[in-house]
């Protein structure tokens, strides 16, 4: 039982070594890796070749799956180029494995000593991430030394041994192990670097290339499984992908006698035969299938096509990107864009309000009223989505960043709903009851629902360019505003006194619409404290006065 517990701690330490590379790559490398897989799209052999790079890199195909069906979301590149990048990639991840099968573990100790001093040393930049990196790596290479350790000591037991001599090859079974395995372990290359090391103990070379075969098939899976819930054209490039690895199983099902009787003449050593037949399957795939990306690209159409007609894509959040969250400044830069298109619904909102209290148009104020609930719908899904965003792996200016965006959503959606407030309020008190303001008092709703505009547009400003400057002039709009609203206030009283009835009839919802406007503002002018504080601009109870 000891020795079976070292067994599965060893494969777990395997897979977390490599979801730290992967991570650290991700965190440390992601925009530069993001930028060279879209400026290969030029072909599909340099899209192909782009792909081996990466994936090397990043050690998971399925990352880079990720990566490249967000390209495909967002229209940057076409679906049989971002096929060519996968063919690619599986190419990359069994380089890496030949790489690993190599006795490397004198480098094991090196490489989590300095990755340590480095993580730990310079946490939130890019040294910190290459440390991440490094201590992954050496967790892999140590995970690989415990697993051929174990598994020595494992296969000396007696009844492990009679239990092992029962064993034949079963392709289909092993197969389905394989993908099983893959799955589970969210990596393919840590399921080939166990097998192969299996192969020098435990299990026949047979069984293992049938290990093989079925984790290349789940990491195709894996990458299906991850995009389930994505739009349409996201989850083309997974599914096309799967299509590959499952012709090239089939055909690969028939060749594993004809090609171990070939490679034994030249390698002896099982690890070795394993991880050589993982990179020949997956080279000979890329060969046989980058001619026809096009043709599987159709295939794949017709499977999941894209919903032409309709606009449902258009009621969820479009820039909130699930692969960027292993690149934190991607991510925030995602959020950042999903933030403004919230502030624009807000604004839309807005400027309703004056054309309802014009026309007194019913139909409009429900209009109105029902995007409060997208609102809540897109600060719902940034809320969530920035909660996934490392903070640990984030820089200061990134974490003030990360801070700003939550400050700004929180008041966007206040603002929504205060303005369905008054949306119902002048339903209930103008429009149903058939009555106007005087003409002085619709003149000073206007000009205060035209500063509120105003001064939304610059708080959007403030917020996506951050300078002080902006923000100062945006506490200063607070300050005129409230001057504006004491001083309508009491022009309104002034007409009440007089026996103004316009002003007699509309005077609660008069009253309550600057009030509403008043707060609105508040929120908006919100937007500025963050920025202002993190410069030293503000001071405990009003604004540091300079550049004045």
């Amino acid at each position: 039982m000891k020795h079976l517990l070292n067994l599965l701690a060893a494969i777990a330490l395997l897979v977390w070594g490599t979801y730290l590379v992967r991570t650290g790559v991700l965190r440390t490398f992601g925009a530069s890796l993001r930028q060279a897989l879209a400026f290969s799209m030029g072909n599909r052999f340099t899209a192909a070749l782009s792909g081996v790079g990466v994936t090397a890199l990043v050690q998971s195909s399925t990352a880079t799956a990720l990566i490249t069906s967000s390209f495909v979301g967002q229209g940057m590149i076409a679906l049989p180029a971002a096929l060519a990048v996968m063919l690619g990639a599986d190419v990359g991840t069994s380089v890496m494995a030949v790489v690993f099968s190599f006795d490397l573990s004198w480098l094991s100790p090196l490489f989590i000593f300095v990755g340590v001093v480095l993580f730990i040393s310079r946490q939130g930049t890019n040294v910190g991430g290459f440390g991440r990196m490094l201590i992954g790596l050496g967790l892999m290479l140590l995970a690989l030394r415990l697993v051929t350790e174990s598994t020595t000591l494992l296969t000396q037991a007696p009844a492990v041994q009679l239990m092992l001599e029962s064993l034949t090859s079963d392709l289909m079974l092993e197969v389905i192990l394989g993908a099983g395995l893959a799955v589970l372990s969210y990596s393919s290359l840590a399921v080939v670097l166990l097998t192969a090391t299996l192969a020098l103990q435990v299990v026949s070379v047979e069984v293992a290339l049938g290990l093989v075969l079925g984790a290349n098939l789940g990491s195709g899976l894996l990458a299906v499984l991850t995009t389930a819930k994505s739009s349409i054209s996201v989850r083309q490039v997974p599914l096309g992908n799967l299509m590959f690895k499952m012709m090239g199983v089939a055909i690969a099902s028939f060749l594993i006698q004809p090609w171990l009787q070939l490679a034994r003449r030249y390698v002896d050593d099982p690890a070795q035969l394993v991880v050589l037949f993982h990179l020949s399957f997956n080279l000979m795939v890329a060969v046989l299938f980058i001619g026809v990306t096009q043709v599987v690209a159709r295939w794949v159409e017709k499977l999941l096509p894209r919903n032409k007609g309709g606009n449902k894509a258009l009621d969820r959040p479009n820039h909130l990107d699930p692969s960027a969250l292993s690149t934190p400044a991607l991510a925030i830069s995602c959020a950042t864009r999903e933030a403004i298109h919230l502030a624009d619904t807000v604004e839309t909102m807005l400027r309703g309000v004056m054309t309802v209290l014009k026309t007194s148009d019913v139909q409009l104020a429900e209009n109105l009223r029902a995007m409060d609930d997208k609102v809540d719908s897109q600060y719902s899904a940034i809320k969530y989505y920035m909660t996934k965003i490392s903070r640990q792996a984030l820089s200061e200016d990134e974490g003030q960043r990360w801070t700003d965006i939550i400050s700004f959503t929180i008041n966007m959606e206040q603002v929504g709903d205060i303005i369905e407030r008054v949306l119902q309020d002048i339903e209930d008190k103008k429009i149903r009851p058939g009555r106007n303001f005087s003409p002085a008092g619709q003149t000073e709703i206007e000009e205060l629902h035209a500063r509120l505009l105003a001064n939304l547009r610059l708080g959007m400003s403030v917020f996506l360019n951050g300078t002080v400057r902006d923000a100062q002039k945006l506490l200063e709009e607070k300050v005129r505003f409230r001057e504006l609203e004491r001083a309508y206030a009491t022009s309104h009283l002034d007409r009440l006194s007089e026996k103004t009835m316009p002003s007699i009839e509309t005077s609660s919802l008069h009253i309550d619409l600057i009030s509403e406007f008043k707060r609105i503002n508040s929120h908006i002018c919100s937007i500025a404290y963050p920025i202002l504080d993190s410069a030293g601009a503000l001071a405990p109870s009003r604004l540091l006065k300079q550049d004045r």
